[in-house]
């Protein structure tokens, strides 16, 4: 009996640990299973993103509208949505680094590490002269090192070596490879860079990553800084801008708002000087180009020292002005008035390409980045996002004429640097499985195009 006893109680110790064990690999089976979940479920909030960026895109360009802002705050299509057994997420950090909130980023509201001058560089807090050459030594496609700048020579003598790009950024924390890039200014406390206040990042000085335990995200440069910024230049529908800078009559009279004597003028204005941005058309003139008292010109159609071309209006006596130089006393009445510039705006370009790279969305910059541009200054960008938040977006670049302090030689010097839409668009997405709290976040940066979405940029697990 004793002996039966001690079988039944070995017995039921193994059936005890078996069991166990298998209760244990269920769990296993289960977490890995849900974690499986919830990385589709996060696939899911990325889907529906893209999918709403489409239709808001093509209802803008049906109702020729740039910019509508819809996705940009939009809880009840992005907050805890439920699907099958969890639910997904697509949000990011609020301003000033405080709460969270529901939608999508726009990558053109940020300046582009590839494409921006040095100048706007060393508007970045923080910024000194010898990152910015080191950058764009980075980032040019010759070997030759600029005053305070490092290339391959340099690059080549660290352990372990490296060699400089010599070409665009492909990401942003490439940037920290750059010679004296500080990665607490390029990062702050976001070290791992999913722009959230994870709670490692908010939790004082005694844990990795450092940080000041205040509630809100440091981002550092990371936050105004990209490295895909581009949109197409066309107009709010969709259509190709009419280049004033190579647009015959007839094509510059199919503008809705321009005349028949208008476009002539703008024509023949442009004998005498180059359009570099739309604000030139504000010194557009009934008689033409303005007079400048006339010299010994060389022949017509050549440059007296290097034979180069020149145009007929510089031969015949009166020398071509240095692109974006002052005009002087026009020869007749400004055709083109603020109103009416604000009316064909959109219409009109002077770049060539079919892509402006780097452009900054004037309807979702930060009053930093805007402060960053040429002939801005701190109250100005101010004026900006405060003119946006009361009277609503700008439906084109020349609407910011209307901003209090805008006068228009920094509107001219402004305006090639600016658009008043995005297609690029950064997304991040968590999926969660309530049962078991598996979580799984992507982030994605994607351009909107008329016929399909491009994925430019793909991150898993941003926790």
């Amino acid at each position: 009996m004793i002996g039966l006893l001690w079988c039944v109680a070995l017995l039921a110790v193994v059936v005890i640990g078996v069991l166990h064990t298998a209760r244990l690999d269920l769990m296993v089976v289960k977490g890995h299973g849900d974690e499986i979940q919830a990385h589709y479920l996060a696939l899911a909030g990325i889907e529906k993103a893209k999918a709403l960026l489409y239709h808001d895109a093509a209802e803008r360009r049906r109702n020729g509208k740039n910019h509508s802002g819809a996705l940009f705050d939009a809880p009840d299509q992005f907050r805890d949505v439920v699907l099958g057994r969890g639910q997904f997420r697509v949000f990011r950090q609020g301003d000033e680094g405080i709460g969270l909130v529901y939608g999508v980023s726009d990558e053109e509201s940020r300046l582009d590490l590839s494409h921006a001058p040095e100048s706007e560089l060393m508007g970045l807090e923080g910024m000194t002269a010898e990152v910015v050459a080191a950058i764009a030594d980075w980032r040019d496609p010759d070997d030759s090192a600029g005053d305070g700048g490092a290339e391959a020579e340099y690059y080549a003598s660290l352990r372990p070596p490296r060699l400089p790009r010599n070409g665009p950024f492909r990401t942003l924390r490439e940037l920290g490879m750059v010679r004296g890039v500080p990665m607490d200014l390029l990062l702050g406390e976001d070290v791992n860079q999913n722009g959230l206040l994870d709670p490692a990042e908010d939790d004082g000085a005694g844990d990795w990553p450092p940080d000041n335990a205040n509630g809100a995200l440091e981002t550092g440069w990371a936050k105004e800084l990209t490295v895909h910024a581009a949109v197409r230049n066309v107009n709010a529908a969709g259509e190709l801008r009419v280049n004033v800078q190579t647009a015959d009559e007839g094509a510059l009279r199919a503008v809705p708002g321009l005349s028949a004597e208008l476009a002539r003028a703008i024509v023949a204005f442009r004998g005498q000087r180059e359009y570099t941005s739309l604000g030139d058309l504000l010194e557009v003139t009934a008689g033409g180009p303005p007079n400048v008292p006339p010299v010994n010109a060389p022949e017509a159609g050549a440059n007296a020292e290097s034979g180069t071309p020149v145009p007929a209006a510089a031969a015949a006596g009166a020398p071509a002005m240095a692109p974006g130089q002052p005009v002087a006393a026009p020869t007749g009445p400004r055709l083109v008035n603020e109103e009416l510039l604000m009316e064909i705006g959109d219409d009109l370009t002077t770049f060539q390409g079919s892509v402006l790279t780097g452009t900054i969305n004037i309807n979702t910059a930060s009053e930093e980045v805007l402060a960053c541009l040429p002939g801005i200054t701190r109250e100005l960008a101010r004026a900006i996002v405060a003119y946006r938040a009361s009277a609503g977006f700008f439906p084109n670049v020349a609407w910011l004429l209307k901003v209090d302090g805008m006068d228009r030689d920094r509107f001219r010097e402004l305006a090639p640097r600016v658009s008043a839409r995005s297609e690029t668009y950064r997304i991040l997405s968590e999926g969660r499985v309530g049962s078991t709290g598996a979580r799984k976040r992507v982030l994605v940066t994607v351009r909107v195009g008329p016929l399909r979405i491009e994925t430019l940029a793909y991150r898993e697990d941003q926790l």
